[in-house]
């Protein structure tokens, strides 16, 4: 395209999912109910490690992590998913196109290191619970979970900075709730091959990695657990095993699905359907399956409502009658 006839985009819009009107208030009802259960369950989670100490233990410094990056991820996407559903023009501009999908690049990259991190610690608490304090103390938690962060957030930058030098010249629509990477080069009119392929590697690369990290360590408590003597130990572990294993799979199958593939195989649709899956559905299910099944949760839970309910009762009997 000749370079005087090039009209810049400043800004973009979401189409989100195509469908009846009558379909999209049905559609924000329950994308709401769900983001707001993840938000509270997750948030939850963050305040009882956080209030009780006898939560914070490695194994729950990595929970707490997972809800609060869960909760940034969420935030990032669902709020214009939302939006989708309500209008039929929902504009984002370029830069804050741009800021999005760098947030929601670095925070699944988070997401994917922090996994491989809770684990490698599951791992090291059943295979070797002798030296599991040496191994996986407070300090090295601490360093695999800030090492998660900046890792998570750096790995994506160089793609995501090439990705805000391409050229927008039009249209402007982006066939997706969000600003993911492949409608965004869809409307490139600049030569993307080599920033496709880059991110195409770096995503590869993070995901594949870290999946195979967290699929070796469940296969090695698998194959501890079965040599247990005790069948109560055995059966109580594969079904906290399977619970954590489900969720792993949901997620990494749905990010594979989607980001490990030639970029030339993009479906919109499929793409928009199994971007639900890690966006909206995955933040709910974490809490529920890491830790509200949990019994030292629980307890802790039932301890700070009570002393939640002791303080009200002691504030209502000592503030006098007007």
């Amino acid at each position: 395209m000749d370079g005087a006839n090039r009209t810049t985009v400043t800004e973009f819009v979401l189409l989100g999912f195509p469908g009846s009107p009558s379909l999209r208030l049905p559609l924000f009802m329950t994308f709401l109910t769900v983001y707001l259960l993840s938000f509270t369950g997750n948030t939850l989670i963050i305040f009882v490690v956080l209030m009780d100490s006898t939560l914070q233990t490695p194994m729950y410094i990595f929970l707490g992590n997972l809800s609060f990056l869960e909760i940034w991820c969420t935030t990032a996407t669902v709020p214009k998913l939302l939006a989708t559903c309500l209008s039929r023009v929902v504009a984002i501009s370029a830069p804050g196109c741009i800021a999005q999908l760098h947030f929601f690049f670095s925070t699944g990259a988070t997401e994917c290191i922090l996994r491989a991190a809770m684990a490698y610690d599951r791992y090291v608490a059943m295979c070797s619970p002798l030296c599991y304090s040496l191994l996986m103390n407070g300090q090295i938690c601490l360093k695999f979970s800030a090492g998660s962060w900046i890792g998570g957030f750096f790995a994506p930058l160089l793609p995501i900075i090439l990705v805000s030098h391409l050229n927008f010249c039009g249209p402007q629509k982006i066939n997706h709730f969000f600003c993911d990477s492949d409608p965004i080069f869809k409307l490139s009119c600049s030569d993307t091959f080599f920033v496709e392929a880059l991110g195409y590697t770096f995503s590869s690369a993070v995901i594949l990695s870290s999946f195979l990290l967290t699929l070796s360590s469940y296969g090695s408590i698998v194959a501890t657990v079965v040599r247990l003597s005790s069948r109560e130990a055995r059966k109580k572990t594969f079904s906290t095993c399977a619970s954590h294993l489900t969720v792993v799979t949901i997620y990494y199958g749905t990010i594979i699905f989607a980001y490990v593939r030639p970029p030339a195989k993009y479906n919109f649709t499929i793409g928009k359907v199994v971007s639900v899956f890690y966006c909206v559905l995955t933040p709910l299910v974490n809490p529920l399956i890491y830790t509200l099944r949990n019994q030292e949760v629980k307890k802790a839970l039932q301890k700070i409502l009570l002393y939640g309910l002791k303080i009200f009762h002691y504030v209502r009997v000592e503030t006098p009658a007007t």
